[in-house]
Order: C-alpha cells, then structure tokens, then sequence
C-alpha cells in the first residue's frame, strides 16, 4: 500500500555548550504536547556525546501530511510557548541559537528479533 511512509523529521538545534540541560528540562515539560496529534509515531531527544552543539529532536509521523496537520494545529503554537509566556510572563530566552529542520524517509534498516 503506497502512502503509507513513515516520515522521520529531524530538528537540529544549536545550544551554547553549557544549555543542553536546560534544552532537556523545556523538553521533558512540554513532552506529553504532542502525543496526542494524530500520526505522531514517537520522538527522541539526542544530546551529543561529543564536542558538538548541536542536539537532533526526532520526531517520526505516520505520513508528510499527518507532520504538516500537526505544525498548523492551535496545539503546535502552544507547545511551543513557554509555560512562563502561558501565564504572561516574558519569553525565556531560547536555548537554540540556530535550528533547522531536516526531513527524512526511512530507506533501509534491520530490527533484530522481530
């Protein structure tokens, strides 16, 4: 059945060397934000285990359409405002410095002891 593609979406961020722990404390507050959109198939945070700044969110979505439902949904624009904006407050800083957002389908792989 065609269509029916796994999209992997991976966001890189750049974060100063010593923000990387907040980056994973704003991720693990707003985790549960995008569970619930339709499509979503699942996200990890990886932080580098090198000298490198940049940390990959990767989300993974049933198809392209079901990623682009979910960033124009009224729930995409509130997970990504902060809880301190939520009530009012300024913006925190962002931690990223830089981000970009890079779109890839799976072409290959092995699961063992399926």
């Amino acid at each position: 059945m065609m269509g029916g593609m796994t999209v992997v979406k991976i966001n890189a961020i750049t974060v100063q060397p010593d923000s990387g722990d907040e980056l994973a404390k704003r991720f693990a507050a707003r985790a549960g934000a995008v569970d619930d959109a339709d499509g979503f198939e699942g996200f990890e945070l990886l932080k580098p285990t090198d000298d490198r700044t940049q940390w990959l969110v990767v989300t993974r979505w049933r198809d392209e359409a079901a990623f682009e439902a979910w960033t124009s949904s009224p729930g995409f624009a509130h997970g990504h405002r902060s809880a301190q904006e939520r009530a009012g407050g300024d913006a925190p800083k962002p931690v990223g410095m830089h981000s970009e957002v890079w779109s890839y389908v799976p072409a290959g792989g092995s699961t063992p002891g399926q």
